[in-house]
This record gives structure tokens, C-alpha cells and sequence, in this order.
């Protein structure tokens, strides 16, 4: 594919406010006729995501569907757990003009890029709103005034941590990072613990290093750009805020180990008793409460850091219907059904996936069965998202390129800062 001409852009979880390429501008968001999209056909269609890590439920869910409506089957594809490579699936299948994929599990991140260059098509906004979804997870699904991907469920990162293991070596639950540092080094006093991982996170080379490294960058009051989208990144906040991972791995409370985790890794050191705190999406909960019990983790925010509060990073994946569905009325009978209230529960309920709708996080049966939903809401509250631009995938590449030399020791923080600040440059107008 040809590159597309290179286009200032914004940071901000509440609009996708990148511009596109001037060819993209110049057509109507159904796609190549330039006419608005008949969400005409009905029939079998496909639902398209990540690997399932719930054990079935999500086929489970589609089989009430199914049995519903069954002139119009939808048939689940699950690909990579691996953000990167879902994206590489998607776009593959979009530029080929394959009909495979009809409704696809779109990370919010990557609307500006999908949309800009149609390969998901505009929705009717009016008839997906309701007043309970909340605001900033529906700005997610907008580029360039228009609504292209409907969010199904979003995301903040929370603190799970080894509540079996606190206790024994007599620690708190940590607030901020000093404290973090000396659970784990009272943890290590205990037996059999002297080597435990302090602090986990996705610091793999991959999309989770963009995420857990801008909720640093972030939390010490750094930014990637202004609302003028001029660039802000090379700042004292930034440089502070890349140095505090630095140190972190420096000083042994990330454990080196983490530099080559990804999601279901550092989950899986956890619950081993490899880890004492997790950074982790709220889905690891369900998966704790089947192999842990209540009884040996625990949740809690995540940390402050040099006294100001942790910034986590907005998560969360949105419905877009590709241009290639050929029964676009299912698709968006299948988007509406899979975003109603019924469906937002049983995928809070079902595998812990932080609801798009307000009510939730105060519905008092959920309350009674996930009593960390006001700390989810917490960090939804708190979060910001990464920079959102049309060429992403060049943004985010560059993100790690210069992050990794760092954490591994290899580069200092100011030199990490740098090497982003020369490629985000490169990718401004």
C-alpha cells in the first residue's frame, strides 16, 4: 500500500481528531460509491476478535443469538490474542477485499486509521446513543464528527496484587510507589520469596509498551501534545516519567522479566506467586477468581507516584462493520444486540469486561460480585488515551523503538524521549 501523506495529530480519549489523507477526504465514509451506506442484506455473518481468554463465553453469548435468529447464523473468528497482529489481520483483509470479516472487534486506538480509509463504515449515531454509555467511551467510536465503531467494552488497568503473600509478611496494601517497594521488599523476606517480581506490567515489545509507558509519561505530568496538536513530549514531566521505569527495572521492582510479558504472561506469574502487584486489565479478575480464590489476590488502584496519581491508559474495543459485509442489516442488528444492556452484563458478569453503561458500576448485584467496580470506574475516570492519528501503527512503532533501549538499560530516559520526540516529528506535516 502507499504510504499516506503525513498529517498532524492529537493526543485524547474523547475525539479521534486526526486528519486524514486527502484522498480519504475527498469520499463520503461508506466507501468508494461516495453515497451514503444502505445497511441493507440479511444472513449469515462473522464476528471477529481477539482470542477468547473466558474459557467459551463469548460463543456461548452468540449461540443466545443464534438460537434467536437463526436465518441470520453469526459465526465466531478468533484471531491472535496479540493486538499488532489483529490489526495486521484486519487491514490484510480489508486491502485484499475479502467478505470474510463482517463485524470486527475494532481496539479504539486504531478507529481514526480504519475509518480514514474505509475499511469500516459510518454508523447510524442515532440509533446506537443512549444517555448511559458513557460519554468518553462513546467519543472513542468518533472520527472527524462521525461515528464509525460502537463500543462493546472499554478498559482502565487496575493494581492486582497477592493479598495471601501481604499478609504473611505483614504489608499494607500499597497507594503509592514507595509503598509498592517496600511491600515487595518485605514480601522478600519471607521464604521461598526472596526473588518474587515486584511491580508487573506489558513492558514486551508490542502495543502494551505503548500503554504502560504512557501511563507513566502521563502520571508525571508529561504529554505527547496539546490540544493544538503541537508536539509537548521532550519536556523535564516527560523525561521524569520515562526515568521512573527506568529505575523501576533499574532498581529491581519491575522485574526483568516483564520485559518480555505480554498480557496472559505476567497473568500467568501471578497467579504462580511470581509477581506480587500486576498492572492488569479488569478480564484478569475472572481468571483469578477460577485459579486464585478470594482468598490470595486481591485489587486496589494503582499507585501514585512521586505523589501525583497514576494515569492509566483508556482501554476498550468497539463494533465496526467492515466495507466488504455483504449483509450490512444483520451486522448492525448483531452490533445493536451485542451492546444492549442484557449483553453488558453477562460480559461483565461472564468475563469481567469493564461495561460501557454508567448504571453498572453501581448496580448493586454487580456491586455484591465485583466489589471493585467503584476502583474500575475510578481509573476509567482518571484515564487518557495515546495518541490517536491515522497512521498509528508508525506512531506506536515509534513509541517502542525508543522505550525498549531504555528499560532494558541500555539508553537513558533522556535519550529515550528524544529518539520518540525526532520519530513523532517525522510523522507530523
Amino acid at each position: 500500500m502507499a504510504h499516506l501523506p503525513r498529517r498532524r495529530f492529537m493526543q485524547g480519549s474523547t475525539l479521534a481528531i486526526a486528519l486524514a489523507c486527502a484522498a480519504a477526504c475527498s469520499k463520503e465514509s461508506s466507501g468508494s460509491s461516495g453515497g451514503p451506506v444502505a445497511f441493507e442484506g440479511t444472513g449469515p455473518i462473522t464476528w471477529v476478535q481477539g482470542k477468547d481468554n473466558s474459557g467459551g463465553k463469548v460463543q456461548e453469548r452468540i449461540d443466545e443469538w443464534n438460537k434467536l435468529y437463526p436465518d441470520e447464523e453469526v459465526t465466531l473468528i478468533e484471531l491472535s490474542a496479540e493486538a499488532d497482529q489483529q490489526r495486521s489481520e484486519f487491514i490484510n483483509n480489508a486491502q485484499t477485499g475479502s467478505s470474510t470479516y463482517d463485524v470486527i472487534s475494532v481496539d479504539n486506538i486504531w478507529v481514526s486509521e480504519f475509518a480514514a480509509n474505509q475499511w469500516i463504515v459510518e454508523l447510524p449515531a442515532d440509533e446506537l446513543k443512549n444517555d448511559d454509555i458513557i460519554q468518553a467511551v462513546w467519543d472513542t467510536g468518533v472520527y472527524r464528527e462521525k461515528f464509525y465503531a460502537m463500543p462493546f467494552a472499554t478498559d482502565a488497568p487496575i493494581m492486582f496484587y497477592r493479598k495471601d503473600l501481604l499478609e504473611q509478611a505483614g504489608a499494607k496494601v500499597p497507594t503509592t510507589w514507595d509503598e509498592v517497594k517496600a511491600a515487595v521488599d518485605a514480601v522478600r523476606k519471607l521464604e521461598g520469596y526472596e526473588s518474587i517480581g515486584g511491580f508487573g506490567g506489558q513492558w514486551a515489545k508490542y502495543e502494551g509498551l505503548t500503554c504502560n509507558i504512557s501511563e507513566f509519561i502521563h502520571t508525571a505530568g508529561g504529554a505527547f501534545y496539546d490540544e493544538q496538536g503541537k508536539l509537548l513530549l521532550n519536556s523535564p514531566e516527560s523525561i521524569a516519567g520515562m526515568n521512573n521505569a527506568v529505575n523501576g527495572f533499574k532498581d529491581g521492582y519491575i522485574p526483568k522479566e516483564a520485559l518480555e510479558w505480554k498480557e496472559e504472561d505476567g497473568r500467568n506469574a501471578f497467579e504462580s506467586g511470581k509477581v506480587l502487584f500486576y498492572r492488569q486489565w479488569p478480564y484478569q479478575y475472572a481468571n483469578n477468581l477460577e485459579n486464585l480464590g478470594t482468598d490470595k489476590f486481591g485489587v486496589a488502584a494503582l499507585p501514585s507516584i512521586d505523589g501525583k496519581d497514576f494515569v492509566p491508559t483508556l482501554g476498550g474495543h468497539n463494533c465496526g462493520i467492515t466495507a466488504n459485509c455483504k449483509n450490512k442489516a444483520t451486522a448492525l442488528k448483531f452490533v445493536k444486540w451485542f451492546t444492549n444492556e442484557e449483553s453488558e452484563r453477562y460480559a461483565l458478569d461472564t468475563q469481567t469486561l469493564a461495561p460501557i453503561l454508567g448504571s453498572l458500576y453501581e448496580d448493586a448485584e454487580m456491586l455484591e460480585k465485583f466489589p471493585y467496580l467503584p476502583i474500575l470506574k475510578e481509573s476509567l475516570d482518571k484515564a487518557k488515551g495515546r495518541p490517536h492519528a491515522v497512521q498509528y501503527g508508525d506512531v506506536t512503532a515509534g513509541i517502542q523503538d525508543a522505550t525498549y533501549p531504555a528499560i532494558k538499560g541500555e539508553t537513558t530516559a533522556e535519550d529515550a524521549i528524544k529518539a520518540m520526540e525526532t520519530t513523532l516529528q517525522g510523522i507530523e506535516s
